[in-house]
């Protein structure tokens, strides 16, 4: 990694559909200014998976910097309808990409996104073991000094009844594949935690252009700059018709 720092922009619940205007008429504008190496999107870029919805959502995603990364949420799989039981992807693969766990390289990176909703539940998650060997075969085979990346709809440190089916498996993956950067929603709710000593950096991003917020919090997303020695991630909050930074949190680089 050279001296300059890898920078990402991290959007998550788009909820087009359940939108607030001011935010999705002035968010691309905010993301291209700060420049990011690559633009995450992790997940439920829609509220009912409708046809106009993802109509919508693609239309904000061409007007974000690339290159650019989605996965899906549990809200980009038609609810109740024949769809989910025959065709739960064939809007998304449409409309957002054909490949249901993507990878991108960048200069100093290399990014991997898992499909965590499979149409046999309802809100909660799953990765299955192919996707954990995918994680340790792609992020685990970077070159050194590469930022590993990976992103997923749902956040990986929930425990208890919302938890994520083989949880164990994937975190089991994300040491075995020195991950730096693990990127969630699904909350709505920013947040930022390293839950052990030299390991990644888990970031959840609030819902960036819905009006399904959640407390005191209203739209939001996230910048992620790595540096050498640390990783900065500023909230960006919309106050107005315009974004402002709000919280700032700084924490060790993995590894570091």
């Amino acid at each position: 990694m050279s001296g300059r720092p890898v920078v990402v922009a991290h959007l998550s619940d788009l909820h087009l559909g359940a939108h607030d205007r001011a935010a999705v008429e002035s968010i691309a504008d905010d993301v291209t200014r700060a420049g990011p190496a690559l633009t995450v999107v992790t997940g439920d870029s829609t509220m009912r998976a409708r046809t106009g919805e993802f109509r919508r959502a693609r239309h904000l995603l061409d007007r974000l910097p690339g290159p650019l990364l989605t996965v899906t949420g549990n809200h980009d799989v038609p609810l109740v309808s024949w769809r989910r039981v025959l065709r739960p992807y064939h809007r998304y693969r449409t409309w957002m990409g054909t490949d249901l766990d993507p990878d991108r390289t960048a200069p100093g990176l290399a990014a991997l996104g898992l499909q965590s909703m499979p149409r046999w539940r309802w809100k909660n998650g799953r990765v299955s073991a192919r996707q954990a060997a995918l994680v340790s075969r792609v992020l685990g085979g970077a070159p050194a000094g590469d930022l590993r990346l990976l992103a997923l709809h749902h956040p990986p440190l929930v425990t208890g009844p919302d938890r994520l089916i083989g949880r164990a498996r994937l975190l089991d993956a994300i040491r075995a594949a020195r991950v730096d950067l693990v990127l969630a929603g699904h909350t709505h709710v920013p947040d930022v935690r390293v839950p052990w000593p030299g390991g990644p950096v888990f970031v959840v991003a609030g819902t960036s252009v819905s009006r399904r917020t959640r407390h005191e919090i209203g739209c939001s997303w996230s910048l992620i700059s790595v540096h050498e020695e640390e990783v900065v991630v500023r909230e960006r909050y919309l106050v107005g018709d315009g974004w402002v930074t709000g919280r700032v949190v700084t924490v060790p680089r993995p590894g570091r």
